[in-house]
């Protein structure tokens, strides 16, 4: 029984995306933890702490989460790395593969269970499209370091449903509500819960959208989202400067 769990990782385990009424982010990483709660028969029994920060690279979290993580000792850790390292020019999904390989080590030798994640398809992300062949040869190490050391593993590759367009933020780059939801559930299922909705359950159909309207809908995601991002790109800035965990403790929802 997990009584106990730690969330590690960058903007998609902090949430990104998927607001909460107080203004902090909610997230797939959250919703597990209710999952994880709601198995367990006393209420606040169950202590979950989330350490991700927005925009973190492998190097920054395996310094800066995977420490604490080892610390608060709880029964069950999620760790997501690699994507914004995957993402940049000029990277080499081998060279990230064994540094997330000497962390995944480390966190095994004094957690019970380490999740582990991949990436996600991202030939709908316009973006991101041609960075597709990158990504996969990424997930077929983090699958096979998975298998070195007992890890089960989120594969939100072959999650279909998040293709769909309304799984996504206006960023395009980040899961909406709905998303995350999905992938919370996946998750559950991955660790043997009994969910209670099919993150595989079909969208109900989209009205058909013309040329004119996609094209208008492109520029304006481009003007408010692509061009502010590669100009923090171009200035060395991260989205998560300045952020700090939302929950550094183990603590009851």
């Amino acid at each position: 029984m997990i009584g106990s769990y730690t969330a590690v990782g960058d903007s998609f385990t902090e949430g990104v995306g998927d607001p909460g009424p107080d203004g902090t982010f909610v997230g797939w990483a959250d919703r597990l933890a209710v999952l994880l709660a709601d198995r367990l028969p006393e209420e606040g029994e169950f202590r979950y702490a989330n350490l991700a920060v927005r925009g973190r690279l492998l190097d920054q979290i395996v310094e800066e989460q995977v420490p604490r993580a080892k610390e608060l000792a709880p029964d069950l850790v999620t760790f997501c790395a690699g994507g914004n390292d995957i993402i940049r020019p000029g990277s080499d999904p081998d060279d990230v593969a064994e540094r997330f390989e000497r962390a995944v080590a480390d966190l095994t030798s004094a957690i019970g269970t380490v999740l582990v994640t991949t990436g996600f398809d991202t030939r709908g992300v316009p973006v991101l499209r041609h960075l597709r062949g990158k990504i996969a040869t990424y997930n077929g190490h983090v699958r096979a370091i998975a298998d070195r050391y007992g890890c089960p593993v989120l594969d939100l590759w072959s999650l279909r449903t998040v293709q769909d367009r309304r799984a996504w933020d206006a960023d395009r780059l980040h899961l909406s509500p709905e998303g995350h939801t999905r992938v919370a559930l996946r998750a559950g299922q991955v660790l043997g819960l009994e969910v209670p909705a099919d993150p595989d359950h079909p969208w109900p159909p989209l009205p058909p959208r013309g040329t004119l309207e996609e094209r208008r809908d492109d520029v304006q995601w481009a003007r408010e989202y692509l061009v502010p991002w590669i100009g923090r790109r171009l200035r060395g800035e991260s989205s998560g400067d300045h952020v700090s965990a939302k929950r550094p403790d183990l603590m009851p929802l």
